[in-house]
């Protein structure tokens, strides 16, 4: 669990962009942005590509560095040695 959380929290960070920001641009609620930020849930597919959405409204650039830190280059340990 947490590939999305662990990137949207990164990004959050690192944006500035707090998570009530992300919930009003999304229209959903606070408490939905906190599970996923603190790994409690994962997000749904669909709400991966309202995040996504949302990010891009609020900032262009955390939306694609979450879809990049998503998709896979958050993570050295998957690499092959």
């Amino acid at each position: 669990m947490g590939k999305a959380g662990k990137a949207l929290k990164q990004v959050l960070e690192i944006y500035g962009i707090s998570q009530n920001k992300l919930a009003v641009t999304m229209g959903t609620g606070r408490s939905n942005v906190h599970r996923w930020v603190n790994e409690i849930m994962d997000p749904v597919a669909d709400a991966v590509l309202e995040i996504r959405d949302a990010l891009k409204k609020i900032n262009p650039a955390a939306a694609e560095e979450f879809i990049r830190l998503y998709l896979g280059d958050c993570d050295d340990d998957d690499k092959p040695a």
